[in-house]
């Protein structure tokens, strides 16, 4: 079992799991754009996304891990369905709210929702910047999506949203289980100075902590505050033995999320 991921760019993707179809953190800003992240902070997109709202199948709900620029642009705001559920941040949830997305879904963390029969969602931690300078950058969560086939076996994919490394993440599968699939945020995103997103070593580090049969890099090439390429993380992940799960996707393209026979 498991499902599929298709890249659409940064962190969007569309993930199709136990018959339902999911989008996370929709960004569909054209290349040479930019992304305002607060603080009068912005970014320049350096990518195309493959998909624009008009192209998306039907969607059952939106996974949105944070209110940035690059993960809720205004395309999404105006081109998304206003009834389409938002599951994302209290804080996300309350700034939506006033853009008349009634369904938007504010989860604490370890919270569960169930979209549907076989298919429940989980807010986990996460932490967008180290010490004082959290305070610079809006509220971030990650998700664990748990998806039940026929059979009974269980499906577990996390979606670690705009973190950084962190030991205590080690709780995601201490409370939510094995992961089947991880698809990780990187980048080494750096704002005022100060690493916001994890870079290749980071990723690698969080790949060791978890051991997930499948690992999926989103959120590496397609702005400029974004300073550690895939090809760091991949480095990383093959000198420590960890690029066995790895599967990289282009955008546009398809990945199975189900681990390889035997794994």
């Amino acid at each position: 079992m498991t499902g599929t991921l298709e890249y659409v760019g940064t962190a969007t993707t569309i993930l199709r799991l136990a018959g339902r179809t999911l989008l996370t953190d929709p960004d569909f800003r054209h290349r040479g754009h930019r992304a305002y992240l607060g603080k009068g902070l912005f970014s320049k997109r350096r990518t195309e996304p493959s998909l624009q709202p008009g192209e998306l199948p039907v969607l059952d709900a939106v996974l949105l891990s944070h209110l940035h620029g690059d993960h809720f642009d205004p395309i999404a705001r105006e081109e998304l369905g206003r009834d389409l559920p938002v599951l994302t941040t209290p804080a996300a949830s309350r700034k939506l709210g006033t853009w008349g997305f009634g369904s938007a879904h504010g989860m604490d963390t370890w919270e569960s929702v169930t979209l549907a029969e076989g298919l429940r969602v989980t807010s986990v931690p996460g932490q967008h910047a180290p010490g004082p300078a959290r305070g610079l950058l809006p509220p971030v969560m990650g998700t664990v999506v748990e998806s039940v086939g026929g059979s009974g076996l269980v499906s577990r994919i996390y979606i670690t949203g705009d973190t950084l490394y962190r030991p205590w993440l080690r709780e995601v599968v201490e409370r939510c289980g094995p992961l089947d699939a991880m698809v990780i945020h990187l980048g080494g995103t750096r704002a005022f100075g100060i690493l916001v997103t994890m870079d290749g070593e980071q990723g690698a580090d969080l790949v060791d902590l978890l051991q997930p049969s499948v690992t999926v890099p989103v959120h590496f090439d397609d702005y400029t505050l974004f300073r550690s390429p895939l090809a760091d993380f991949v480095g990383a992940c093959q000198a420590r033995g960890l690029a066995g799960g790895l599967r990289t996707v282009g955008r546009g393209e398809v990945v199975s999320l189900a681990p390889r026979a035997g794994t």
